[in-house]
């Protein structure tokens, strides 16, 4: 699911224009009433602390696991702070600006560059949107295992240990994409593994939040766990990810492959 953030005055409005050129399946969060015409699928209202307020009790981050297994956008309003590329237009800061305009620029960007912009970003992938994406493989049929792996965050390695706040992982798009895909496709050469997904977040990831996903569609579970098993090992090994460790006593870069 690619998702946006739209941060400003004329957020709605603007967001209105993206969506009318949007193709699929389109969701819409933002706080107070939250309201789109035309192809926005869903509308999800969330409060001041980006608590929902409507469609049970998620944060932001639960809000967009949950539409990433079944939608293909997400634009999210005014929300400067969420961690997700935004199209900025005002002066807010944001930690991810995708488009940054000056203020009552008309129009203050074209839709359709701000989406090319967006499809060149990496997509948001939840454990469950990646799970229903391997329940779609063409040989859904002849299996009967799913297996995965979900890499979290630690706050201690030891019960004395100095607590960990969070992570922040860089890495060359590029490169880890081709290199997860090359990965992908060999785990899925072997005889009764049907399809492989494996994911990374990148930036800032705090203490207890999920960090890296692998999930494997075999025919059977012997070779579901043997290449979930297999493919975070190879991550590990084989993709460019940096790693900074920031804790209650200072911040330092360490291997990614803790």
């Amino acid at each position: 699911m690619y998702t946006l953030g739209v941060v400003g005055p004329s957020a709605r409005a603007t967001a209105t224009e993206i969506a009318a050129t949007l193709s699929g399946r389109i969701a819409l969060v933002g706080t107070g009433e939250v309201a789109l015409p035309g192809n926005v699928a869903t509308t999800t209202t969330l409060g001041d602390g980006w608590q929902a307020t409507s469609d049970g009790d998620c944060t932001l981050d639960e809000t967009l696991d949950r539409l990433a297994c079944s939608h293909d956008y997400a634009l999210v309003l005014d929300m400067p702070a969420a961690d997700i590329p935004h199209l900025v237009l005002d002066d807010t800061a944001v930690s991810t600006p995708l488009f940054e305009t000056e203020p009552d620029s008309v129009p203050p960007v074209h839709p359709d560059r701000v989406v090319d912009a967006l499809h060149e970003c990496p997509e948001y992938e939840s454990l469950g949107s990646l799970i229903a994406s391997v329940k779609g493989s063409q040989d859904g049929d002849r299996a009967g295992a799913i297996a995965t792996f979900t890499g979290r965050v630690r706050r201690f390695d030891s019960p004395d240990d100095v607590a960990t706040t969070h992570l922040d992982f860089e890495m060359y798009d590029e490169v880890a994409e081709t290199r997860m895909a090359s990965i992908e496709t060999d785990l899925e050469a072997r005889d009764g593994v049907f399809d492989v997904r494996l994911h990374h977040r990148q930036g800032v990831i705090e203490a207890g939040e999920d960090i890296v996903f692998v999930v494997v569609l075999a025919g059977h579970r012997e070779e579901a766990f043997a290449a979930v098993s297999d493919g975070i090992d190879r991550l590990k090994d084989e993709v460019p990810i940096f790693k900074q460790e920031v804790t209650d006593e200072g911040e330092f870069w360490v291997d990614a492959d803790g």
